[in-house]
């Protein structure tokens, strides 16, 4: 097979710089301070809404990747998502930004309506992007090489996004209502021409090997797939390191540090402290092949990576809740974020392995099946951790939700104590036991390569 362009490597990763780094990143971190604190939705419809749309993908997952699958075009098998699904992501992304003038009830209709659209359009993308990794090449090294510069273009794109984040409010001005529908239209507009791109630049080398028919049992054969069922695992619990971690840091800067932090002209918020990992992972994602090469197997650096993020995780827990300590807690996000960027493609180029499993065990491919358990655990692990966040916000104390009479948004804190404890464990302790279940999984996990 001809050794792949660089181009089309570039082309892969604006894939994931339009879903992971523009459209998923600002779902996992802005969204939940956005529902409670600016579109006014009360705590507990937050939690529920992050729950039951997210648990709908739990379905919906595996059934776009068995359509996409069956798909069979000019375009090939699953490029055409990508190409016809851009534009509807994008304004629908754009329009989960913008806060209507309704009443309580409006709004939480506009909000469920939105998300659960919006999480339909993000599947109908995505995963036939994870799936195309497996039909441009059949070279192992290759694929890492392509999940390498997926993660790279996620990482590069939310560092992007989350760091412009607060100086294009600035820029924006007016209400927090109007800044963050003018942002939702403009990078709604990103995702949009950078998933385009990615199908137009990618190509589909190999065929896969059709089932004749719709059926059941590529789900059914995925439960007796042991490798599939521990990756799964993992992959949910990554997410939940991750969701607890990007959905709580908002409320961090607000009520633990007390608003933003400025340093010689340096806004520091919570989506710029972010960025500081996001930087980091875009770097380590890039070393992931070699330092995978280095150890001998991608289950043991995914696990020498885990080892980082609890370690790390741990060591945040002791930093004094103070603005004052704002570059040690910079400082931790960063070493955090090294571990996050070597094990973040290993996931993907280990689901490819999983589908070369299936395929060889099965004797049809279920490629599409197998990689959409990969944003079904991204979606099922930020759905829970968010929603938990919420919920234990709201246990500890913090009361939230839309004035009756005039529909402004409404906070109430009824123990600050006890909520700036809770958000400290959701950013540190809490990841770092979870870090903890990921290393006992990939212990498991019965792929040595």
């Amino acid at each position: 097979m001809a050794k792949v362009r660089l181009i089309e490597k570039i082309g892969y990763a604006l894939g994931d710089a339009a879903a992971g780094g523009i459209t998923w990143k600002v779902m996992s971190i802005a969204f939940p301070l956005f529902f409670t604190n600016v579109f006014g939705l009360t705590i507990a419809d937050t939690a529920t809404l992050m729950l039951i749309a997210r648990m709908f993908d739990v379905v919906t997952d595996p059934l776009m990747g068995s359509l996409a699958d069956r798909t069979q075009s000019r375009w090939g098998t699953y490029r055409p998502w990508l190409l016809f699904g851009a534009v509807p992501m994008g304004v629908v992304f754009a329009l989960l930004l913008y806060t209507p003038e309704f009443g309580a009830v409006g709004k939480r209709i506009w909000a469920y309506s939105l998300y659960l659209l919006m999480m339909v359009v993000y599947t109908a993308v995505n995963v036939p992007y994870g799936a195309l990794v497996g039909v441009m090449t059949d070279d192992d090294d290759e694929k890492n090489q392509f999940s390498s510069f997926r993660m790279v273009g996620a990482y590069a794109m939310g560092f992007i996004t989350l760091f412009s984040f607060p100086y294009l409010q600035k820029m924006v001005g007016g209400t927090e209502q109007h800044q963050y529908a003018v942002l939702g239209a403009f990078f709604g507009v990103l995702a949009t021409l950078g998933t385009l791109a990615c199908g137009l630049l990618t190509k589909e080398r190999l065929k896969p090997v059709r089932a004749e028919k719709f059926s059941l049992k590529p789900f059914a054969d995925l439960f007796s797939n042991k490798p599939w069922v521990y990756l799964t695992l993992i992959g949910i619990f990554m997410n939940f390191f991750n969701g607890f971690r990007y959905a709580v840091a908002g409320y961090m800067f607000e009520y633990c540090l007390y608003g933003d932090v400025t340093i010689n002209g340096l806004i520091i918020n919570y989506t710029v402290f972010m960025t500081f990992g996001e930087l980091t992972c875009m770097a380590f994602g890039g070393v992931s092949p070699w330092f995978t090469r280095k150890v001998g197997s991608k289950r043991k650096a995914f696990m020498w990576a885990a080892a980082i993020c609890m370690v790390t995780s741990v060591l945040f827990y002791f930093v004094p809740m103070d603005a004052a300590y704002i570059w040690v807690m910079v400082g931790i996000v960063v070493l955090t974020s090294v571990g996050i960027g070597l094990y973040s493609p290993l996931l993907w180029s280990m689901y490819a392995d999983v589908a070369d499993y299936a395929t060889e065990k099965n004797g049809t491919s279920s490629t599409g099946v197998i990689f959409s358990s990969g944003t079904m655990s991204q979606k099922f692990g930020t759905a829970i951790s968010a929603s938990l966040v919420a919920l234990l916000l709201g246990i500890a104390g913090f009361v939230s939700g839309t004035d009756p009479i005039n529909g402004h948004t409404i906070i109430t804190i009824t123990d600050e104590d006890a909520v700036r404890q809770m958000i400290w464990l959701l950013f540190s302790l809490f990841p770092a036991a979870i870090a903890v279940i990921i290393m006992t999984l990939l212990y498991f996990y019965p792929i040595k390569k």
